[in-house]
């Protein structure tokens, strides 16, 4: 019984967080959009932002033990 409540809330804090991440990473990509003029620049600040997600989502997801 514990396992299947630990997973009912495993499953609405991953809903709740997921929904508000999407939203943010939006917003941001709009304001950073809107600062960003070359096609070259935006392909280079995408690039990093995609490495540094890379690399950081494992260290969160390894630190809230997921």
């Amino acid at each position: 019984m514990a396992a299947f409540v630990a997973e009912l809330l495993f499953d609405l804090v991953r809903a709740l967080v997921g929904s508000w991440l999407r939203e943010a990473a939006f917003a941001i990509g709009a304001w950073v959009d809107t600062r960003i003029h070359s096609r070259t620049a935006r392909l280079v600040v995408g690039l990093l932002l995609g490495a540094a997600a890379y690399f950081i989502i494992p260290v969160i997801a390894g630190l809230l033990g997921l």
